[in-house]
């Protein structure tokens, strides 16, 4: 049997342990695999390929990135904006299960976030055997309990907030640091509660600047001169807007950015503070991937070989209680696991002190 693979959307570190894992499930089961460069826009023909053996893939599990490369753009974009889908038309998918069908694929491999695996549903539906492995560095996706990547860009956050932390001291600033996260707060939440910050800032909880300088102030009050806050991309501003570097005028999800220089500007006007901001942005994309998110995308790509072997197609791979299963692709595009306000997590955040700028902090 052949089958074949492709990354689709952002780059995170974990992807090449993905790889790896399907090469080696694929050569002990006598399977040949396809990797298509720069995700589905390789499915188009003649197609843009490579052949996988484990001679291609030894030593890929350090490296980040992918050595398919991927894409967010061209013919098979299927999300359009916030909470937009779009159909991708059908004559493109007849010319993507043509090459499949020229090169023999007797299934499909789709490692994505929630925007590419909308499109490998559509594949799916359209009569094309595909697996889905879940990639976001976001870790929002709701049918899984952690995606690979994750705990790379939780690590790259923690590194900078070490580092930032010594020059906020050393000045007695406050420094606002931009991570990613248009949706979930998971990075910022964990990377900021694991680099110390004094104030996490998310989308899943609405923010009011007053609080926030009140915090600072009360911090200052204590003798604790400096600040470190964390803000998510996709925190709004008070009046319920998201900061965008560029609206893409429904081709595409908008590029979010800015949030961080809005709060730093906010802040040192309300507590006359001097306040810097840095913006993190595609570090927490880049580098080695982490232990845990190697073993997570060996894992899951060896899983994605099992779904294949068992027929159980249109299914995605998925963490779940400390073991990889699987659950139905339809049931997992479009349902977006977010921090809730409540939870242990905050509540254990609120308990050391962290401003979460919807309330003033205990004094």
């Amino acid at each position: 049997m052949r089958i074949g693979i492709l990354n689709s959307g952002g780059d995170c570190p974990g992807l090449n342990a993905v790889i790896h894992g399907v090469v080696g499930a694929a050569h002990n089961l006598g399977w040949e695999v396809v990797g298509f460069r720069d995700g589905f826009e390789g499915l188009l023909p003649p197609g843009d390929y490579m052949m996988l053996d484990p001679s291609r893939t030894v030593g890929i599990m350090k490296l980040g990135g992918t050595i398919l490369g991927t894409t967010n753009k061209g013919h098979f974009v299927a999300k359009v904006g916030e909470g937009n889908v779009a159909e991708v038309p059908k004559e493109i998918v007849e010319k993507a299960k043509n090459t499949l069908r020229h090169l023999e694929i007797g299934a499909l491999i789709v490692v994505g976030g929630d925007g590419s695996l909308t499109t490998g549903l559509q594949l799916y539906n359209m009569g094309v055997p595909v697996i889905g492995v879940p990639k976001t560095i976001d870790n929002d996706i709701q049918a899984t309990a952690m995606t690979f990547g994750f705990d790379s860009a939780c690590h790259a956050v923690v590194d900078a907030l070490d580092r930032l932390h010594t020059t906020a001291e050393s000045h007695k600033r406050v420094i606002v640091l931009e991570v990613m996260g248009r949706h979930a707060g998971w990075i910022a939440l964990y990377g900021g509660m694991a680099g110390g910050a004094d104030v996490i800032l998310l989308p899943e909880i609405p923010f009011h600047m007053e609080h926030v300088a009140d915090a600072i102030r009360q911090r200052d009050a204590r003798g604790l001169h400096s600040t470190l806050v964390v803000v998510a991309e996709g925190a709004r501003m008070e009046t319920g807007e998201l900061l965008k570097k560029e609206n893409v005028g429904g081709k595409g999800e908008d590029r979010l950015g800015g949030i961080g220089d809005y709060v730093a500007k906010k802040i040192e006007g309300m507590t006359g503070k001097e306040t810097r901001a840095c913006t993190l942005g595609h570090l927490q994309r880049g580098g080695a991937p982490t232990a845990l998110d190697r073993i997570l995308g060996v894992r899951f790509g060896a899983k994605a070989v099992h779904l294949i072997e068992e027929g159980k197609f249109g299914r995605m791979v998925s963490y779940q209680h400390y073991q990889v299963g699987d659950v139905s692709i339809e049931e997992a595009v479009n349902q977006l696991r977010l921090v809730q306000p409540d939870s242990e997590i905050i509540r254990a955040g609120r308990s050391i002190g962290i401003c979460f700028g919807d309330r003033n902090v205990s004094r």
